[in-house]
């Protein structure tokens, strides 16, 4: 019961954190609302016992790209943007869109509502952790892929530095 609410205290955190990113005015409001929404997926990880994802969630994602991304709002003027009117002559689009997926959804589920059974769960096989599983593959299978966005996102950080250097 108490993992049911969580459940939901996530989901709602990451879907209003996702609706507010891309309704806010304001970019840097906007990357706070796109952190409490990864924040709602990491917990959700965690609740799937996917200790490791939820690691590098809060890790990787809210704590380097999120900060990058801030850094690089922070040094780009965005007071033009942020003074436009948004969704100016988008809503009657945007209503349309939201009421025809509703009514596919609600199609969507009438149809197999009769059909959905629970199947049995998978037994549990003995293996080694998911991290360890994990760092085989990607040390192994994939270490060029992973080295080079290693070093893609090295550049990217040292040109941010260099950026902000001429700026200052």
């Amino acid at each position: 019961m108490l993992e049911t609410g969580f459940f939901y205290a996530f989901a709602a955190l990451t879907l209003i954190g996702a609706i507010l990113t891309v309704t806010l005015r304001n970019a840097i409001h906007c990357a706070l609302a796109l952190i409490g929404s990864l924040a709602g997926v990491a917990g959700l990880y965690l609740l799937q016992k996917a200790e490791f994802l939820f690691a590098v969630q809060i890790v990787l994602y809210i704590g380097g790209i999120m900060v990058l991304f801030l850094f690089v709002i922070m040094l780009v003027n965005l007071d033009a943007a942020a003074r436009e009117r948004q969704f100016h002559r988008h809503w009657i689009a945007a209503v349309v869109c939201v009421v025809g997926s509703g009514a596919l959804i609600t199609w969507f589920l009438r149809q197999g509502s009769g059909s959905m059974h629970l199947g049995q769960s998978a037994p549990e096989l003995p293996s080694a952790g998911n991290v360890e599983a994990l760092s085989d593959v990607l040390f192994k299978q994939y270490l060029v892929p992973f080295e080079l966005a290693s070093i893609l996102l090295l550049v990217a950080v040292v040109g941010s530095v260099i950026m902000a250097k001429k700026r200052i």
